[in-house]
């Protein structure tokens, strides 16, 4: 029975287990990524979307009173106190200065939906064989589920959506989601029927009904995280909030009361001279004023404060970890040390083998086919790795 045997079945070779390998950094300035942020950036001079940062929003207001003077300078035969050019120049720094800020956090936000492509493809290509009256199975797509559809999966398929088991008990791979090596039973009328949409069947047959609507399952929550969509602010980036905005309407009530101040300067110095041409001064003009305020307020930090916690949350990302909030990045820098539960978390997630050990009369080769034999009908990984392993024994004995 030894080197006259039959291959057990043809398989690959194996694979020797290695520590999860970090996701790779993309570079900071992606041709791919850069350009979806650019886009971005222009987007996000909405004002609905630009008085999430206050700051900026009033540097974007001083753009805009800027190029309605540029118009008005534009159209109009009066002679100003500086050439046009100045005008141009400035409202260009400052637009500038909104589309930098607006960049940064598209970037950071942008690197982050890049990670989020593998979870996307995921659910939206996941397949679902759908139950319908008389026991019909219809496939579909899993974004098709809606709560109350009863789903059917089988060893090796993907559960498609959150649900409960209703029929059945079966063997599931949840190291995608929770980081845990070894299966676990999910059965139907107990305490352990919750199945979560982006694990896989790995024996048995089992039917579940689906709990959770498109767009609010475990894995588009994920996703949702990843991409920043629902970030929260951690309590350091709320109070600094709170300081700049204080700051910035601090040097609004300083630098617009110069304008009527100016204005009545003028006035004043126009009878006293008794003159009719009316006097220009930088007091008066809207477009040094706005300047002035740009370099008052801390425009630079309230250009750079989203960006912070999202480029934390992304370089969190690439070592694998899914940081839920700003907050949550921020405690980190205090950690020392980690302690985890279970050795499953930091693994590569199925436990393999990689040896025979005979003992007795029995040789190396007659046990590996002996347990290939005994495993050619067990679909868990362990089964799995007995037969490749018993595979790669029968081929270096050939060799």
């Amino acid at each position: 029975m030894g080197a006259a045997a039959k291959p057990i079945r043809t398989i690959e070779r194996p694979q020797h287990p290695r520590p999860p390998r970090r996701i790779r950094a993309r570079k900071l300035l992606d041709p791919q990524i850069a350009r979806d942020a650019l886009k971005q950036s222009f987007v996000m001079l909405r004002p609905d979307i630009q008085w999430s940062n206050p700051v900026m929003f009033v540097v974007e207001i001083g753009a805009v009173l800027t190029l309605l003077v540029v118009i008005q300078a534009l159209v109009s035969t009066s002679v100003s106190q500086v050439p046009i050019t100045y005008f141009v120049a400035l409202d260009f720094w400052l637009f500038l200065t909104v589309l930098f800020a607006n960049f940064a956090t598209a970037l950071a936000e942008a690197r982050g939906k890049a990670q989020a492509d593998s979870l996307r493809r995921t659910r939206s290509e996941t397949p679902a064989y759908r139950l319908k009256a008389g026991d019909v199975v219809e496939e579909v797509l899993s974004t098709d589920l809606r709560p109350g559809d009863r789903v059917v999966i089988t060893a090796g398929q993907v559960i498609p959506s959150d649900g409960e088991v209703i029929e059945g008990i079966a063997s599931v791979d949840e190291s995608a989601i929770t980081g845990e090596s070894a299966p676990v039973i999910r059965e139907a009328g107990g305490d352990r029927s919750g199945v979560t949409g982006g694990t896989r069947v790995i024996s048995d047959r089992i039917v579940v009904k689906i709990t959770a609507l498109p767009g609010q399952t475990f894995l588009d929550r994920m996703i949702a995280l990843v991409e920043g969509a629902v970030r929260q602010k951690s309590p350091n980036e709320i109070a600094l909030t709170l300081v700049l905005s204080g700051l910035t309407l601090a040097f609004l009530i300083v630098v617009v009361p110069i304008w009527p101040m100016a204005w009545n300067a003028e006035q004043y110095m126009m009878g006293y001279l008794g003159i009719t041409e009316p006097l220009k001064s930088l007091g008066t003009d809207v477009p040094t004023l706005v300047a002035l305020l740009v370099c008052l307020i801390p425009t630079t930090i309230g250009a750079l404060l989203a960006a912070i916690g999202i480029a934390g949350m992304d370089r969190a990302l690439q070592a694998n970890i899914i940081a839920k909030s700003g907050k949550a990045v921020e405690t980190a820098g205090d950690i020392d040390i980690v302690l985890l539960d279970k050795t499953g978390t930091i693994t590569v997630g199925n436990r393999h083998a990689t040896d025979f050990t005979p003992v007795g009369d029995y040789s190396q080769l007659k046990l590996a086919l002996l347990a290939g034999l005994a495993s050619t009908a067990d679909e868990t990984p362990e089964g799995k790795s007995i037969v490749r392993a018993a595979r790669r024994s029968e081929l270096e004995s050939e060799i």
